[in-house]
């Protein structure tokens, strides 16, 4: 009885603590947001950009590090997002305005460790694109180029 009593126990308090875990962890992460910690770059008008990904960058939690960047979209764009670096191996990846995955793409078609992500937009806001490297795979130089397709007349 006195056992089980304590599991009981036990288990609310783990159930408590996981929940303040959590709760902390994304107010800081908006705060951090808040007080220009956390800034995406704004991608240029011409839609592309040479940089350099380091361990400056935003960890990734696997080893890696990202950068993020901002573009307005619109619904029905359709898009080619591009990735290339000869230092490490890339993902792209498209985040909506609540953070959640759009879509997201390791290797391109022509068989590199170089990203090419296809993808229309569903509603029009404010995006981010996700460099990063795949695993603790590295950092260096790379392009990212996004491109709107014209559709088909």
């Amino acid at each position: 009885m006195i056992n089980q009593a304590f599991a009981v126990v036990l288990r609310q308090f783990t159930i408590i603590s996981i929940t303040s875990l959590i709760i902390g962890i994304s107010t800081t992460a908006t705060l951090a947001q808040r007080n220009g910690l956390y800034s995406p770059i704004p991608l240029p008008k011409n839609n592309e950009v040479s940089d350099t990904l380091s361990d400056k960058d935003i960890p990734t939690g696997q080893g890696g590090f990202a950068r993020d960047y901002t573009i307005k979209l619109n619904r029905g764009d359709n898009l080619v997002i591009e990735l290339r670096s000869d230092s490490f191996d890339t993902i792209v990846t498209l985040l909506a305005t609540d953070g959640t995955t759009v879509a997201e793409n390791d290797d391109g078609p022509d068989g590199t460790s170089n990203s090419q992500l296809y993808t229309r937009i569903s509603e029009t806001g404010t995006y981010i694109i996700r460099v990063h490297s795949f695993g603790e795979t590295g950092v260096g130089p790379f392009k990212l180029k996004v491109t709107r397709l014209q559709p088909i007349k």
